[in-house]
């Protein structure tokens, strides 16, 4: 074999040695269990993102459509029975549960007597309140998980690139050897914890600001819906009365 082919394999060698898949077959197992988290993490933190901006887009639809119904001028008994039991979005959750109470308490339908008026009307706010915060609630479960991502992969990220580098120079004291060549593979590993901490955590971070601030967004637009409906009730109580 010559000269040339021999460089040409040592090379190949070289570059396999501080290749990603490389970075994380050398390294000890304290650091591959540090980037195989953080590798979990940063795929759970996508998942949540896609499943959340995927829900919220499909529930602003739904939202806009009911709206759409509830201001036609349609009947809301109507409205209640087209919707049916089991309502597919938040929106159409709180009026259903306001419905249901404005039924019961006015035997479907019937005249409500003037002293139980003062109490249907906190009744109704409050029941609907309760479905909003229920329906909030579950759709910002897992939010946890990103905000939590995105303050501690940077840590995670650094312990494994702090155990490396001790690793390196405790390798280093061994050996005497303090060549480029034996120093750079062990600092390389270490500083890939640390890239796949950021990896996981800037992600996590932004889309934790923008999808809850789109959240925000959608509360309150089911907050309005539930204040305009609670006013549209009221006077209909006062017209019974």
């Amino acid at each position: 074999m010559d000269v040339e082919t021999v460089g040409a394999l040592g090379a190949m060698a070289g570059q396999s040695e501080f290749s990603l898949w490389g970075l994380f077959l050398q390294a000890d197992i304290i650091v591959k269990s540090v980037m195989l988290f953080l590798v979990a993490a940063s795929l759970w933190c996508w998942a949540i993102i896609f499943d959340k901006a995927l829900r919220l887009r499909s529930l602003t639809k739904r939202a806009e459509k009911f709206e759409e119904k509830f201001w036609s001028g349609s009947s809301l008994e109507e409205l209640y029975d087209r919707v049916g039991p089991r309502p597919p979005d938040p929106m159409s959750s709180i009026f259903v549960a306001a419905m249901r109470e404005w039924r019961r308490s006015s035997s479907k339908g019937k005249d409500v007597k003037p002293e139980n008026i003062a109490g249907l009307g906190p009744r109704i706010d409050r029941v609907m309140r309760i479905s909003l915060e229920r329906e909030m609630d579950q759709l910002q479960s897992r939010m946890t998980f990103l905000a939590s991502t995105g303050s501690v992969a940077p840590f995670v990220g650094l312990f494994g690139t702090v155990w490396g580098i001790m690793n390196t120079f405790t390798a280093i004291g061994a050996s005497s050897d303090t060549s480029l060549a034996t120093v750079a593979p062990g600092i390389a590993e270490a500083l890939f914890a640390t890239a796949l901490g950021l990896v996981a955590a800037i992600p996590a971070v932004i889309a934790f600001n923008s999808i809850s601030s789109d959240m925000n967004r959608y509360a309150l637009r089911l907050e309005n819906f539930a204040g305009e409906f609670g006013a549209i009730l009221s006077r209909q109580l006062e017209e019974r009365s």
